[in-house]
């Protein structure tokens, strides 16, 4: 693939909502180098594991996130092995816009964060690598993290989660059904699938979107002049809706699905019990809400760290509200987790 991206195709992979995909497909790219004493079969097996898992966010693919993998950056390649595998959904990996196999929710199809983590065991599993030194999210990348803690304990070490939950709340339902309710109002939608360009649903997206993402003081303050908008209409035409309609519709309302489904304790494994999910993970976790976040609020996050035996509490000091956790115009923000991030990978006895 272009920009030096990798296919790892699963065959025959059974989906928590009962459909089973002929061929499922995750599309990463991986930064730095792997410890050679970390793959199967190799004799330095007591090397420390140096591989950084970094999900995906909500319709960002990896050339979206990448911006911070850099030496002098949050996650530092020199010393990190560092994968991103696209979230099933973002246009990358299987994906409505490129699988006939994945129709949406009308018809009983979506995919989970269950089934994004299995898949992206088995990637691991191939690539011979058995633990993670830092599971590292944001946002829904954050409650893949979570997902990554409580099914695979034994498989990390630490998590940084930033601006995420390990169970989508009541109010940040009613947040997502008003994106899905926007999109699929527009007249292009059948019912079904959309039949041509949601020219107006796209609009009415990227437009509560953009209400949600950064707080009352972000806006009440201007900040967004500094990047060279002439008007808060151009902030939000330029800044949020043509950034979403690069995405597919489809595949904006299969991560709006996996996003309502996430529930870290919606599995076999814990069958429901939330609590017992959380208190089983086992890794260093670091819960870094934005304290201005309207989606992920702080004490959403909080109660959820509250309920993790080895989680230190860290709020983002900011105006940005949820992107705060995204910082890559934000260079105080960025330092701020950068060197949160730095403490949290300090060797671990």
């Amino acid at each position: 693939m272009k920009d030096n991206a990798y296919k790892f195709i699963i065959k025959d992979f059974p989906l928590q909502c009962g459909v089973n995909l002929p061929e499922a497909t995750i599309v990463y790219k991986t930064y730095g180098e792997l410890n050679k004493g970390l793959t199967k079969g190799k004799a330095l097996r007591t090397m420390s594991p140096n591989v950084i898992l970094y999900p995906t966010s909500y319709g960002a693919q990896h050339t979206d996130i990448e911006w911070l993998i850099r030496s002098d950056g949050i996650l530092d390649p020199s010393q990190y092995f560092i994968i991103i595998p696209n979230m099933f959904g973002n246009g990358l990996s299987s994906s409505p816009s490129n699988n006939q196999a994945c129709k949406l929710a009308e018809s009983g199809f979506w995919f989970t964060h269950l089934d994004n983590v299995r898949a992206q065991k088995k990637l691991l599993d191939s690539l011979g690598i058995e633990k993670l030194a830092l599971v590292y999210g944001w946002s829904m990348g954050a409650q893949q993290a979570y997902h990554w803690g409580a099914l695979y304990p034994e498989c990390v070490k630490r998590i940084a989660a930033l601006c995420g939950t390990a169970k989508t709340t009541d109010h940040n339902t009613i947040f997502l059904q008003s994106l899905r309710t926007a999109l699929t109002a527009d007249p292009a939608w059948n019912g079904n699938e959309f039949e041509d360009i949601p020219e107006r649903g796209y609009r009415a997206f990227a437009r509560i979107y953009a209400s949600w993402a950064a707080s009352q003081a972000y806006y009440r303050e201007g900040l967004y002049y500094q990047f060279g908008y002439d008007s808060l209409e151009d902030y939000l035409l330029r800044g949020w809706e043509a950034n979403y309609r690069k995405r597919d519709p489809h595949d904006l309302l299969a991560m709006i699905d996996t996003w309502l489904h996430c529930d870290v304790s919606n599995n076999p494994t814990y069958k429901g019990d939330y609590q017992q999910a959380l208190s089983s993970i086992t890794a260093k976790t670091l819960v870094m809400p934005a304290e201005t976040d309207l989606y992920f609020t702080p004490e959403d996050c909080q109660a959820e760290a509250n309920l993790i035996p080895n989680a230190e509490y860290l709020p983002i000091p900011s105006i940005w509200g949820h992107r705060a956790g995204n910082p890559y115009q934000n260079p105080e923000d960025e330092a701020f987790i950068t060197e949160a991030v730095a403490k949290l990978l300090k060797p671990v006895k």
